[in-house]
């Protein structure tokens, strides 16, 4: 089935950022965002089907495959959408048990297959007869797009737009902004507090511009003399900017490796939010402070278990996108993120110091700029021949061993064509040779942790996940204690 044709097709130039995300493709690592949507019951096709026509696809970059022109630029053109090709419909098998291993290896595989370039760089997979851990039987659907159309966060809302709030809702003939993400305990928000809509206007050189500050940066003596004759703005970002370019490379562990390009994803099951909530509060710290220490317990206690040897002192930096986003743009696709290097302190055993250095550490992120500084860079990535590209692209690489994504999501039951949305994960891609990928998303009361691993890296990435249930245990125990 085709959708009804664009009266007239356009055309137009796509931004330099998102050119770059364009051309980070390679063969071990594809620049596309994964989701897996879980729900209830199946639902009817025919009106899944009228949602993705209505909802979908009234943005444009969902119906305009992308060319290429002689000068390295790239275009987005409008076209025909055959719904036949870029939705799916398949099922799984089963023995009366659980399939979930089944699911993600297909999962697994989708995260390694190329999206057609002669299309729109999307497209759904509807998974019948996907059986969970806890014996209910849901319907699954794989997301796939690519990440020159939009970034992580803006994706999510963009598919959290497609769902009512109400089971029996009337279809809509447009996405709803009701069901955007949810700001509530943002966990990066206080990061960019001094980012205002003024201050981003600011600085919106051109990437001329911005080519020629990089490379002043990039000498920081000849800077370092002068922060004194700048504004306090000033002053943090270019010190923020000589950081960023000045990282240590990271920790050696065997978490490090140049990917091949075969990838292996694993989710965990739910954590209740309240709980982890109140554990926070007893302990001194924020949901994201537990969150964070549970994860780099989890990954040191999967080294430790590989018999490496993992000092108090190993380090783990992923790197962390933040939402740049003016107000009133949070619909608009595109990529408008920077990137945070959060460094985990994964070689600390001890639940409340490893907590509290997070603590720590997550302070003296606030306030900082890094984001707008690795956003300004992917800007000038975009404009630069490929092989340079390529080139800065790997240098970043070697400082970072995973990307981590942490979303908060709506709170409430959401539903699409009469079935509830269960469960929602959701991966981005790593770029370069970073060869692992942690998300981490909040819905309907419930937290859930995704991992995604390239086959050099590890290849069960089921060994970390299930670490980290017992990880958040520990503190839940520290916090029953610290009660009496």
């Amino acid at each position: 089935m085709l959708s009804e044709a664009v009266p007239v097709l356009r055309r137009e130039k796509m931004s330099t950022v998102d050119t770059a995300w364009l051309r980070m493709d390679s063969d071990s690592n594809l620049m596309m965002i994964v989701a897996v949507l879980m729900f209830d019951e199946p639902m009817d096709t025919r009106r899944f089907r009228d949602i993705v026509q209505t909802r979908l696809l009234s943005y444009p970059r969902f119906r305009s495959k992308v060319s290429r022109d002689m000068t390295g630029g790239a275009w987005w053109e409008e076209q025909e959408v055959d719904l036949d090709y870029h939705i799916q419909h398949d099922r799984l098998r089963s023995e009366g048990k659980s399939n979930k291993v089944l699911l993600e290896q297909m999962v697994s595989g989708l995260s390694a297959t190329p999206l057609s370039f002669a299309r729109p760089l999307w497209q759904m997979h509807l998974i019948d007869n996907c059986v969970g851990e806890d014996g209910k039987t849901r319907q699954a659907i794989v997301v796939r797009s690519h990440h020159c159309i939009a970034d992580g966060i803006a994706l999510v809302g963009v598919l959290l737009s497609m769902f009512d709030s109400v089971p029996d809702r009337a279809d809509r003939a447009t996405p709803a902004s009701a069901n955007a993400l949810d700001d509530e305990d943002n966990p990066w928000l206080s990061l960019m507090q001094p980012v205002t809509r003024s201050m981003i206007s600011a600085i919106n050189l051109s990437t001329s511009l911005w080519s020629k500050y990089m490379w002043m940066v990039a000498d920081a003596n000849k800077l370092m003399g002068r922060l004194s004759d700048m504004g306090n703005k000033a002053s943090r970002l270019t010190l923020d900017a000589i950081k960023l370019m000045a990282m240590a490379d990271d920790s050696r562990t065997r978490l490090k490796g140049k990917p091949v390009g075969t990838k292996h994803v694993a989710w965990s099951e739910p954590l209740p939010l309240h709980e982890i909530k109140v554990v926070g509060k007893a302990l001194g710290g924020s949901i994201n402070d537990v969150l964070m220490a549970s994860v780099a317990g989890a990954i040191g206690a999967y080294l430790r278990a590989k018999g490496d040897n993992v000092p108090g002192t190993t380090d783990l930096r992923a790197m962390v996108p933040v939402n740049l986003r003016k107000a009133g743009d949070e619909h608009k696709l595109g990529n408008a993120f920077g990137l945070v290097p959060l460094v985990l302190p994964v070689g600390i055993e001890d639940p409340i110091a490893r907590l509290s250095e997070v603590r720590r550490r997550m302070a003296e992120l606030k306030g900082g700029y890094q984001a707008l500084v690795a956003m300004a860079v992917l800007g000038v990535l975009g404009a630069t021949p490929k092989q340079m590209q390529n080139e800065i692209q790997n240098y970043f690489a070697k400082k970072a061993t995973a990307v981590m994504s942490n979303v908060p999501g709506p709170q409430t039951p959401l539903y699409m064509a009469g079935s509830q949305l269960d469960q929602i994960m959701f991966w981005v891609p790593q770029s370069g040779d970073i060869g692992m990928g942690v998300s981490i998303l909040s819905y309907n009361g419930c937290v859930q942790f995704g991992l995604v691993t390239d086959d050099a890296i590890a290849r069960d990435p089921h060994e970390i996940i299930r670490r980290f249930a017992p990880e958040f245990e520990k503190l839940v125990l520290l916090a029953l204690m610290s009660e009496w």
